[in-house]
């Protein structure tokens, strides 16, 4: 069996719906024990999210891989009192309170860090700690707008597009992951303690696109709605085929941009002061996505992509989920994982991202029905006896 990255890390899960508990999610693929901490009754909120088969929630089963689920009713002190007891064994707590009920219920970094200094702590909210909104509740699709990605997405006299999957969570996932592998390294290898980390939805998202905070700032213009088009790049879009599919295009190295033109019978333009150079080809943009459409519009989609990928220019096609999961490439590397469970008979699931030669991450099973490592984790991690987990059961607590 390999070796496991973050084996003997322990994490607790206290967060609901996406961006806290996709931080948690990621850390067990890679070998950290998760206590997911859930509402008894009818736990994460996630669970009822999106597509459902025969009442089961499927993104809850992918996001809740590999962690063990218990239940506490956290608006109850004696619930309270449990979530403080797995913070002073573990490594890592994921909370998404807001600021005033995290220092309501004393579970502001100060007091957990008073019983265990190494814990590090990840606060995720809407708008962040401090400020005049720290205290609002907030959820992805405010963060997408605020960020200025809503702003940007769409076609130039459309509304503001927000996107239909879960982006700002995601991206401020990300973000507090690897803040978690810093702070793990700050402690154990530099011998510090733990540290809160303070992430919100808005400020990851809007890092990726400070282009046009920077050019507002230096320029004093607001980079407005393109549709499918880039500013800093010609040719980038989507082009319909002519059997009705649809093909992606970039050339944003100016090699790629010149092979694409060779591509499409059109060599004299690479050396037209119009396209040769990449500044020239931005300001005719306009025509080089005509040429592009006209040219891709004739052709069928296999018949394109043939040509593109002989003169090694940067084109792809445009997927569904079932063509995702039909890709060759990915097919051969095994995106995909089949796993079983005991709900579902199987499920197809995206394994874990990155691939990591000698300490791989990898699914071990989907997520646990509510409260079904009750008795693991009260009675065999927190020593409960049998009557107090009854009586625990019997005051609702658990």
């Amino acid at each position: 069996m390999s070796a496991r990255a973050l084996s003997g890390i322990r994490v607790v899960d206290a967060a609901t719906l996406a961006a806290g508990p996709l931080v948690a999610t990621w850390l067990g693929e890679f070998g950290a024990e998760v206590i997911k901490v859930e509402q008894p009754g009818g736990g994460d909120p996630l669970r009822q999210w999106g597509a459902q088969r025969d009442g089961v929630g499927l993104m809850w089963k992918s996001l809740g891989r590999n962690k063990k689920s218990v239940t506490l009713d956290l608006r109850k002190e004696a619930g309270r009192e449990l979530l403080r007891e797995l913070a002073r064994g573990a490594d890592v707590l994921v909370v998404n309170f807001r600021p005033s009920t995290l220092a309501k219920w004393g579970f502001d970094y100060e007091s957990l860090a008073a019983e265990n200094p190494g814990l590090v702590l990840v606060h995720v909210t809407g708008f962040g700690s401090g400020g005049p909104n720290s205290d609002r509740p907030g959820f992805g699709t405010l963060g997408e707008a605020m960020s200025g990605f809503a702003h940007l997405t769409g076609e130039p006299d459309g509304p503001p597009t927000l996107p239909s999957f879960m982006l700002a969570d995601g991206v401020a996932a990300l973000n507090a992951t690897y803040a978690v592998m810093m702070a793990l390294y700050h402690r154990d290898v530099h011998g510090g303690g733990g540290q809160l980390i303070d992430i919100n939805l808005i400020e990851p998202l809007a890092r990726l696109i400070e282009q046009s905070v920077l050019t507002y700032d230096q320029l004093g213009t607001i980079p407005g709605r393109t549709g499918n088009r880039w500013e800093i790049s010609a040719p980038r879009n989507t082009y319909r085929t002519k059997d009705g599919r649809w093909l992606a295009m970039s050339g944003s190295a100016p090699t790629i941009a010149k092979r694409a033109l060779r591509a499409i019978g059109r060599p004299e333009l690479t050396e037209d002061p119009r396209f040769a150079e990449a500044q020239q080809r931005l300001r005719n943009a306009a025509e080089i996505d005509r040429l592009m459409a006209e040219w891709i519009a004739e052709r069928t989609l296999e018949d394109a992509m043939a040509v593109f990928e002989r003169a090694e220019v940067a084109a792809a096609p445009v997927y569904d989920a079932e063509q995702l999961l039909a890709d060759p490439q990915l097919r051969a590397r095994g995106t995909y994982v089949d796993v079983p469970d005991p709900d579902l008979g199987s499920m197809r699931v995206q394994g874990p991202v990155p691939r990591m030669s000698a300490t791989p991450g990898r699914v071990e099973h989907l997520g646990a029905a509510v409260g079904e490592h009750n008795d693991e984790v009260y009675g065999g991690l927190l020593g409960l006896s049998e009557d107090r987990l009854r009586q625990l059961r019997a005051e609702g607590v658990i």
